[in-house]
């Protein structure tokens, strides 16, 4: 039986007219992409993850990026309120999902805006990056909305990446990990350990001592395995042209609290 889940969206049709903020935009094969979310998904799977399909949107081309779409802690779901404003739209789904397998919601309002991917949680330390896409005032409620959780949030400043997550990961001991051109100040985090490439600063924790990351960052993939870690890669390289990266592409439930009557 899985004992760890996560939710995930098939990608859009329109893919390809995701947002491109930090890169020049190149074609996304849509078809690859596809195959590139299946094997996504089965990586998942096969770390021991049970995976709940929020139904997708052809009509939301950034909507495979389901990690924005919230801020799960405990059993508390944080609905977002995007900094993009054509991507507010993917949140009604995503949140019917997560109530329907029993979380509790609250959400950011306006003006506050928060991207899911600019929260990075680690024990009952959640860093909020406040940039391009979060403000402070959505940083400001959802550290109100955490801080009963027993929650510690600490803002830091983005300015060299689209989102936090973008910049800097967690790896299961706690370290964090991030490709220093892109991390405005390593010295809020207790421990940073600078890696090689920009996608090697893009984990997700499986349980344990396993990692997911992206096939494109395989000097990063062999200096972790260094560490003692397992490491999973996956080729997401179609969702890169588009700034995503291995957390964009779900958001990871540990334990459910159970379905609602």
């Amino acid at each position: 039986m899985y004992a760890k889940h996560a939710l995930v969206r098939r990608p859009s049709a329109r893919l390809a007219e995701g947002i491109v903020t930090h890169l020049v935009r190149t074609p996304v094969d849509v078809g690859r992409a596809r195959e590139q979310w299946q094997s996504y998904v089965e990586a998942l799977h096969i770390a021991g993850w049970e995976t709940h399909e929020v139904p997708p949107a052809d009509d939301l081309p950034d909507s495979v990026f389901v990690e924005d779409t919230m801020v799960v802690y405990g059993d508390l779901a944080v609905i977002a309120r995007p900094g993009a404003e054509q991507r507010r739209g993917e949140t009604a789904a995503a949140e019917a999902k997560v109530r329907g397998l029993g979380y509790r919601v609250a959400r950011i309002e306006e003006p506050g805006t928060l991207d899911g991917g600019d929260v990075l949680k680690f024990g009952n330390t959640v860093w909020v990056g406040v940039g391009q896409r979060t403000n402070e005032d959505g940083a400001r409620q959802l550290a109100a909305h955490l801080r009963p959780l027993g929650a510690r949030v600490v803002m830091v400043p983005i300015t060299k990446a689209l989102h936090l997550k973008s910049a800097v990961t967690a790896l299961p001991d706690g370290t964090i990990v991030g490709y220093p051109p892109l991390v405005d100040d390593a010295a809020v985090y207790p421990r940073f350990l600078p890696v090689p490439e920009e996608h090697g600063g893009h984990v997700v924790l499986l349980g344990g001592t396993t990692v997911l990351m992206a096939a494109s960052a395989p000097e990063t993939a062999r200096m972790f395995r260094d560490r003692g870690l397992e490491v999973l890669t996956v080729d997401i390289s179609e969702f890169e042209k588009l700034e995503g990266c291995v957390t964009c592409l779900s958001v990871r439930l540990r334990g459910l609290p159970g379905p609602r009557a």
